[in-house]
């Protein structure tokens, strides 16, 4: 019977969780592996320039 209770437990939180944090990882990666491909390609570029710039940062006045 404690068997059958810590497999459902199992199934029901920790396999989830697992998958969603597989998931959180690999995207993760993945972005930064394309963040930085495409900057190597538009190097010197307004679109580099322009994704570079800080939009939430107020100038000094």
């Amino acid at each position: 019977m404690i068997g059958t209770i810590v497999i459902i437990i199992l199934l029901i939180v920790i396999v989830p969780v697992s998958i969603i944090m597989t998931g959180l990882l690999f995207s993760g990666l993945l972005g930064t592996v394309l963040q930085k491909e495409v900057d190597s390609e538009n190097q010197g570029t307004e679109l580099y320039d322009l994704s570079q710039k800080d939009f939430y940062h107020k100038p000094s006045s």
